[in-house]
């Protein structure tokens, strides 16, 4: 039981340390860490647990190129496909390249205006085969693309809000309300799309301010009912970016408004959890190893249970996992124990 303590010890210690540590790092994210660590750098110690942070956000990872590829393979394809069997589309026609794209587009993002449709069988199983395959990469590929977009530009909305607060109080802001400000950016984005594709309707195709905001409330939904749509070359060139965009934009801010109200119920969850009062029955099922006392890492595991951060089966899959890695059974981990 000494061993078991004393690395129970060790490793509570560290878990300290750890923690004191990336809570510092949080903190000066953003900005080349001073102090301390300059110090060690001039002695010719690095800590290499701690990377500089030189942006004032951490970097978005996601490359564009095999996005474009896709898109440009999913739409270039459909084209050709529509194009050739353009003789089996009916409806208000005006470039046949043009409305091979267009329709490529309403049917990926599932809007079906109507002013075109397939007529024949074998028009109809290829709308239908594209029809599955354009939902599954609007709502994999492109929306990825849109976070990304999303989590690069929220920084502006930030400082906008914020101004003359400094690039640290900026950050903790960000980190702190990451959801909420996605949200925000997101909805304002699909309120500007709005506002373009009523004014485009209402010049263009010279629809009066209700049907043009009835069209587009109709295509952004993806309802489409199809009694009013795009009907001329420049229209149509126009929908086939303004329909992606739009459609993408109102997913996502759904789907931020959505984490965002989930996101408020684990914090109020969590804070329910923290001001109750620590009672005899909590401290039994807290002790997790069955020695009658609580260590600090069995009192952070309970509540974070409690928060629903956790199940207890996780808790006690990762314990048997670790015991079997201890061949020793000495309660910590070494090399030995891996070699065995």
């Amino acid at each position: 039981m000494g061993s078991i303590d004393e690395s129970r010890q060790s490793l509570l210690s560290e878990s300290r340390d750890n923690s004191l540590l990336n809570e510092k790092n949080d903190l000066q994210r953003g900005r080349p860490q001073r102090g301390n660590s300059s110090e060690k750098e001039e002695n010719g110690v690095q800590n290499p647990s701690h990377p500089q942070h030189t942006d004032a956000l951490p970097q978005a990872e996601f490359n564009f190129k095999p996005v474009c590829l896709w898109l440009a393979a999913y739409l270039g394809g459909g084209t050709l496909c529509f194009l050739l069997a353009s003789n089996h589309i009916n409806g208000i026609k005006t470039n046949g390249f043009l409305d091979a794209i267009y329709f490529c587009v309403v049917t990926m993002t599932t809007v079906g205006y109507g002013d075109l449709v397939p007529d024949s069988n074998l028009a109809k199983l290829l709308a239908c085969i594209y029809v599955f395959s354009g939902m599954a990469l609007v709502g994999i590929i492109l929306s990825k693309a849109a976070d990304y977009i999303v989590e690069k530009q929220e920084i502006f909305l930030v400082r906008t809000l914020r101004k003359g607060e400094n690039v640290e109080e900026l950050t903790k802001e960000v980190e702190s309300n990451r959801v909420k400000y996605k949200f925000m950016l997101t909805a304002s984005i699909f309120l500007v799309l709005m506002i373009v594709g009523i004014i485009f309707l209402y010049f263009v195709e010279n629809l009066d301010f209700v049907d043009a905001l009835y069209c587009v409330c109709s295509t952004v939904t993806t309802l489409g009912y199809g009694d009013k749509s795009f009907s001329t070359t420049i229209g149509r060139f126009f929908a086939v970016f303004w329909i992606l965009s739009s459609t993408i934009c109102l997913a996502q801010s759904f789907a931020y408004l959505a984490e965002l109200y989930t996101e408020k119920r684990q914090k109020s969850l969590a804070k329910k959890v923290l001001s109750r009062k620590f009672s005899l029955i909590d401290l039994e099922a807290a002790d997790l190893d069955g020695d009658h006392v609580v260590s600090p890492t069995e009192f952070a595991l309970y509540k974070l249970k409690e928060m629903g951060k956790i199940r207890q089966e996780d808790i006690l899959v990762v314990m048997d996992h670790f015991r079997k890695l201890d061949f020793d059974q000495s309660g910590t981990l070494t090399e030995a124990d891996l070699r065995s």
